[in-house]
Parts: structure tokens; C-alpha cells; sequence
């Protein structure tokens, strides 16, 4: 008893010295840390993109149509002119040759993309916001809300999207408003069917159960919790339906249901001169090959994008 009288207070005393205090910064997937490791991991991606030869091409193909949208007139291309020159072929002076109006197709060819770029992206972008935000509201709520979606998705991509895409715009038109309307449905229920199941393999993790137990209202868990976990999925879906919207741009110019003479859109200009694929090839082939270009260049930077960050 002695020696517990003598020795207690002290004992009781190194037992209840606290330990070395933790910053909560210091803990790991946490505050600070959480964002940096967020921003290597976002680093390594970025880099092993840029290792990739055909994801460092296709961007370079890409911006080279950007670039060809936004600048050709600054270079006093005119693609409506006549040179005075009936079907030439490609020359020092004309590198891509004339058409059958003698209008140059180098001119013709790089002013072609305003209309590649203007519909088919801005159709792309209406799909990815329309087609993530019905997949996450689906995802989200499950239940009759997910049954309700869900059957019109599949209604919708049962639908061949080009004889679909044929009879809206002959009910309302081929101006570039409604391709991008018309376009951006057509392909949203494929994204939506998508990013609905990321959502629900989302829902059973610990951050959503975190947030609902805190009491956030569920369109902020959504906007805050949901959406940026997803968010690689949503990149790569719109990056797909970019190319094919852009294909299906050309292919309704092609059919005469998009953009009208005389526009040096590519689609038309593969149709109007296609009688003359034998006798002067240049007329078809250039325009074919921009459309070939942008649509399996936009293909390759979705699919190093998936590979990467799946």
C-alpha cells in the first residue's frame, strides 16, 4: 500500500500526459492534403497524356481546325471567288486544285470547318449538359424517378439517329439553332444512360452517406459531391459525341438537309463534286479528308482520355 500511495499519484500523473498533438492538416485525406493529392493525381494523368504520340497528334490535328475556323479570313481567303480556273488540279498556286466553279478548295477547305465547328461541338456540349444532368438526377433519386428516365432512353436510343435526325429536321428546319437542339437530344439519352451508372456505383460510398447524414439537400450533394466525382466520365462522353456529332453534321449537309450552296461546308462539297471523283479527285478528297481528320482525331483524344483516367 506504501508503495501504491507513493508511486500512484506519479503513475496517474505520466498516464494522463497527452501525446503530441496532430494537426488535422496533417491527417491524410483530409483539408490540404485532400487537394494535393487530388492535384498530383490530376499532374500524373495530365503527363501520361502527353506521353501518348496519338493523343499529342489528335490534339494538334484539332487545334489545327480551330485555329483554321478562327483565322482563315485574316489571310484573304476568299472560298466564294472564282480563279478564273475550271476544275485545276493542285498546283504551287492552288495546293488543293479548283472545283467545278473554279473556286479555290484550299480556300473552301479550311473555311469549311466554321461550319464543322459551329454545329457539331455546340450539339455536343447541349448532349453532355442535358444527357449528365438527367443520368445524375436518375442516378441520384433511383427509383420511379430512374424507371421513368430509363424508358424514355431507351425509346430514344432504339431510334436510328439519322433517319431520326431526317424527320425532325424536315418538321423544323436545317437552321444551325436547331441542328444544335436537335443534335444535343439525339445523343443526350446515350450519355444520360451512361453517367447514370457511374452515379449509382457513386451512391454507396461513404462521402454520399456523409453528406446526407449532415443534412445537405440532395441538389447540393449533386452539384458538390456527385458531379466533380464523375465529372472524368462526363469529359469522355461529351468528347465521343462530339466526333459524332460533327459526323453527322457532315452527313446531313451530304444528304442537302444541313448547310446549302454556297457554303464550303464539307458534307456539301463532297456532294456536290462527287461526280467528279474520277475526272478531278481533289474536289472530294480534301474536304473528305477534314472531316476523316477531325472526327478520328476527336475519337483518339476520347479514347486516351478513357484509358488514362479509368
Amino acid at each position: 500500500m506504501d508503495f501504491l500511495s507513493k508511486g500512484g499519484p506519479e503513475t496517474v500523473t505520466a498516464l494522463s500526459v497527452p501525446g503530441p498533438a496532430v494537426a488535422d492538416d496533417a491527417a491524410p485525406g483530409t483539408g490540404e492534403g485532400t487537394l494535393a493529392a487530388g492535384a498530383g493525381v490530376v499532374r500524373r494523368r495530365v503527363r501520361a497524356l502527353l506521353r501518348r504520340p496519338t493523343f499529342v497528334i489528335s490534339v494538334l490535328v484539332v487545334a489545327w481546325w480551330v485555329g483554321a475556323a478562327a483565322t482563315w479570313r485574316l489571310f484573304g481567303l476568299n472560298p466564294y471567288t472564282n480563279t478564273g480556273h475550271l476544275l485545276a488540279a493542285p498546283s504551287w498556286s492552288e495546293p488543293f486544285g479548283t472545283d467545278d466553279l473554279g473556286r479555290s478548295v484550299f480556300a473552301r477547305t479550311l473555311a469549311g470547318a466554321d461550319s464543322a465547328l459551329a454545329v457539331g461541338p455546340l450539339g455536343a456540349v447541349v448532349a453532355a449538359i442535358l444527357g449528365s444532368t438527367l443520368g445524375v438526377i436518375a442516378g441520384y433519386f433511383r427509383g420511379w424517378v430512374d424507371t421513368l428516365f430509363m424508358r424514355l432512353f431507351d425509346v430514344l436510343v432504339v431510334l436510328p439517329p439519322l433517319i431520326f435526325l431526317i424527320v425532325v429536321v424536315g418538321a423544323f428546319g436545317a437552321s444551325a439553332p436547331a441542328l444544335i437542339v436537335i443534335i444535343g437530344v439525339v445523343f443526350a439519352p446515350g450519355i444520360a444512360r451512361i453517367i447514370r451508372a457511374a452515379v449509382l456505383a457513386e451512391m454507396g460510398k461513404k462521402y454520399v452517406t456523409t453528406a446526407r447524414l449532415q443534412g445537405e439537400s440532395a441538389l447540393r450533394i449533386m452539384a458538390t459531391e456527385l458531379v466533380p466525382n464523375v465529372l472524368p466520365t462526363i469529359i469522355i462522353q461529351a468528347t465521343l459525341s462530339l466526333a459524332a456529332a460533327i459526323l453527322m453534321t457532315a452527313t446531313l449537309s451530304f444528304l442537302g438537309l444541313g448547310a446549302q450552296p454556297p457554303s464550303p461546308d464539307w458534307g456539301l462539297a463532297i456532294n456536290d463534286n462527287r461526280v467528279f471523283i474520277e475526272s478531278a479527285w481533289w474536289t472530294v478528297v480534301f474536304p473528305a479528308a477534314a472531316v476523316a481528320s477531325l472526327v478520328v482525331a476527336t475519337h483518339l483524344i476520347a479514347d486516351n482520355l478513357k484509358e488514362v483516367w479509368s
